[in-house]
């Protein structure tokens, strides 16, 4: 490509940018001519100013304010947590019925060692249970008493 200027090749030094392309930049807050003194903000008010704090919601009581400082009290320190047996998995476990404990269950995998057993109702049963455990949940104990079984709570 050629320059308009005697067929020089054209290069950076030579490139300008379009008429009207530049304009000066406004220079806010510096006297009283256009764009001074309030420097396009009005008058008083929030916006005015230079900093308004993060959060601030214009004099109501902020979010942070508003929401409580601390949880509410939780007993967890002395809570007791089961663990949950079904009985359609006592079925599985006892598929020829017997006697069930706790002990019995950690030796089948069904429960950890240590920990507290509740029985919970879900599930059908059909063979006669004898089963020991911590809790039980009351459709559990009418359907081992159902299934010809006996409960026993530790």
């Amino acid at each position: 490509m050629a320059n308009e200027n005697n067929g020089a090749p054209l290069r950076v030094h030579h490139l300008r940018p379009a008429p009207g392309a530049n304009k000066a930049k406004i220079r806010k807050g510096r006297g009283e001519a256009s764009k001074g003194k309030t420097a396009g903000r009005g008058t008083k008010g929030t916006h005015s100013r230079t900093n308004v704090p993060l959060g601030f919601e214009g004099g109501q009581v902020p979010l942070q304010r508003r929401l409580p400082k601390r949880k509410g009290f939780s007993n967890a320190l002395f809570k007791t947590t089961y663990q949950v047996v079904n009985l359609d998995r006592l079925g599985e476990l006892f598929p020829e019925g017997g006697d069930v404990s706790v002990e019995t269950l950690v030796e089948r995998g069904a429960v950890r060692k240590n920990q507290p057993v509740k029985i919970l109702g879900t599930g059908e049963i059909s063979v006669a249970l004898n089963v020991q455990a911590h809790a039980f949940s009351a459709s559990a104990k009418e359907k081992i008493a159902a299934a010809g079984g006996s409960v026993t709570e530790l």
